[in-house]
């Protein structure tokens, strides 16, 4: 088997099944890709074979999406402090001590909880709509918020988040019409079928209302950015309706070196500008890690 080709494989971590993707040559630097909200490590089976000359990548499921485990909310303490300590556990257990971290959606506060707290682990940072400022909320934000605060109130219309007409919009909007056909069925699909399996939405709706508390952890992302300084890429949607451009352009406050690039599309920038987003990587990573 080539290095290039992606490997799929599953392991026990803290006693849970963690499926994680790996392509590339482990000798060479590690580009950690952790997913956000409703996807999984899939999201990146595209971007993993076209950087495994250079790179040594992996991207974990995290608990309760794509191919791992999905203990019910009883069984498992579904937080994203929780989420964080079982991809250190996995980093562990794989041998991987240094590594770039690449962050979408959930994967922002997971990773940068990470990258705070092992500061001297991160080589660079890369985000595509991985927020880490307020200024990044849309309305989008509105129910989940109001969620939060009250649970049983909202949860109806938090429901809907969670329909396929719902998955589906987060792939398409924002994207140009002529990039709209670069968009595979597969992908909400693949993810609605996740969200579809019994327990699964009770789960999200834990992980909804956990949300809240990542805010309270912005602070110390933001001065983890302004102590360490890490090479800092920001590949973005210009269009991103879920977390909105100004939440790339934040970065510069606290990181002014980074390099920031809002690209033509929506929230799933990796489905139109795959090329482009490789490209960025390539330049970005050849100077940093």
């Amino acid at each position: 088997m080539s290095s290039f080709d992606t490997r799929h494989r599953t392991t026990l971590v803290d006693g849970r099944e963690v499926f994680y993707r790996e392509a590339g040559d482990p000798s060479r630097p590690t580009v950690v890709l952790l997913h956000g909200f409703p996807t999984s490590s899939h999201m990146f089976r595209n971007l993993m074979p076209a950087l495994a000359d250079e790179y040594h990548l992996i991207a974990p499921d995290h608990i309760g999406f794509g191919r791992s485990e999905s203990p019910t909310v009883d069984e498992f303490d579904y937080s994203f402090d929780h989420l964080a300590e079982v991809t250190v556990s996995l980093l562990g257990q794989l041998g991987v001590d240094r590594f770039a971290l690449y962050v979408h959606d959930y994967g922002a506060p997971i990773g940068l909880r990470i990258a705070a707290e092992h500061p001297e682990r991160v080589t660079a940072l890369i985000t595509q709509s991985g927020n880490a400022y307020r200024e990044g909320f849309t309305p989008f934000w509105d129910v989940l918020f109001a969620h939060a605060g009250d649970r049983e109130a909202h949860e109806p219309a938090v429901r809907e988040l969670l329909d396929v007409a719902a998955t589906r919009w987060q792939y398409t909007h924002g994207v140009p019409d002529d990039r709209l056909d670069r968009i595979a069925p597969e992908t909400w699909l693949t993810d609605q079928a996740g969200l579809d399996r019994p327990g699964n939405k009770e789960i999200q709706l834990q992980l909804f209302w956990d949300y809240q508390f990542n805010l309270d952890r912005y602070p110390l992302f933001q001065e983890y950015f302004r102590t360490h300084r890490p090479p800092t890429l920001v590949a973005w949607g210009r269009d991103d309706e879920i977390f909105g451009s100004a939440g790339a352009e934040a970065f510069a406050a606290d990181l002014p070196d980074a390099e920031i690039h809002l690209l033509d599309t929506g929230h799933f920038a990796l489905e139109t500008h795959l090329d482009e987003i490789a490209g960025l990587m390539r330049d970005f990573l050849r100077r940093t890690a």
